[in-house]
C-alpha cells in the first residue's frame, strides 16, 4: 500500500543540476508540497552536462538497488527517457506503485536513448502510469507526448497548458496524481 514511507525516486534531466538548474527547482517544489515525512531520493547522475546512457544506466542500477519495497518512480526530461528505457530492458525487483514521466523526449530506436519497438510490452507491471507534457514545451515538442500516448494506452495523459519544460514553479497535477494513488503525508 502506498504511504509516506513509500520511497519516491526522482531521476533528473540532462544539463547542470545545481541550485535553480535542470530539475532542481521541480524537486525542491515537490519536497515542499509533500512535506518532510515523504522520502524523495534524487541522485545526480554521472556527467549530466555530457550524459551517456551506459554511465547513467550503471548509476541508475546502483541507486535503484538501494530501494526497499514498493517504489514510486518519477523522471523528468532525459531522466524520464532513461527510466522508461531501463524498465523496458532491465530486470527490476521492486513493485512499482506508480510511474510519472514529465516532458519525456521520444527518441528513435537507433539512438542511444531510444527504446526498442516493443518497449511497451517489455515494461514490468505498473498499476499507475502518468505522462505530463506542456502543450508548448520549448525543449521537447508536444508531438513526443502523442507518440508515447499511442504506444502506452494504459498511461494517463496530462496535457499541461503553457510554455513549460522544467516546471520550476511546480506541477500541481503531479501532486494530485500522487494523492490519487494513495500517497499521503504522515
Amino acid at each position: 500500500m502506498v504511504n509516506a514511507k513509500t520511497p519516491i525516486f526522482f531521476l533528473h534531466s540532462a544539463g547542470p543540476q545545481g541550485p535553480h538548474e535542470g530539475s532542481s527547482d521541480l524537486v525542491a517544489w515537490l519536497k515542499r508540497q509533500l512535506g518532510p515525512g515523504v522520502s524523495i531520493v534524487n541522485p545526480v547522475m554521472p556527467k549530466p552536462d555530457d550524459p551517456d546512457y551506459a554511465r547513467w544506466k550503471a548509476a541508475l542500477k546502483q541507486e535503484l538497488a538501494k530501494l526497499e519495497g514498493e517504489v514510486i518512480l518519477i523522471g523528468h526530461s532525459l531522466g524520464a527517457s532513461v527510466l522508461l528505457k531501463y524498465l523496458a530492458a532491465e530486470p527490476f525487483r521492486n513493485p512499482i506503485a506508480g510511474l510519472f514521466l514529465i516532458s519525456t523526449p521520444f527518441w528513435g530506436s537507433d539512438d542511444e536513448w531510444g527504446l526498442p519497438e516493443d518497449f511497451a510490452a517489455r515494461l514490468p507491471r505498473i498499476p499507475h502510469f502518468f505522462l505530463y507534457h506542456s502543450t508548448d514545451d520549448p525543449e521537447v515538442s508536444f508531438t513526443h507526448l502523442k507518440r508515447y500516448a499511442a504506444r502506452l494506452p494504459q498511461a494517463k495523459i496530462r496535457e499541461i497548458p503553457g510554455v513549460e519544460h522544467v516546471f520550476s514553479s511546480g506541477l500541481p497535477q503531479l501532486i494530485d496524481d500522487l494523492h490519487s494513488i494513495g500517497l499521503r503525508q504522515p
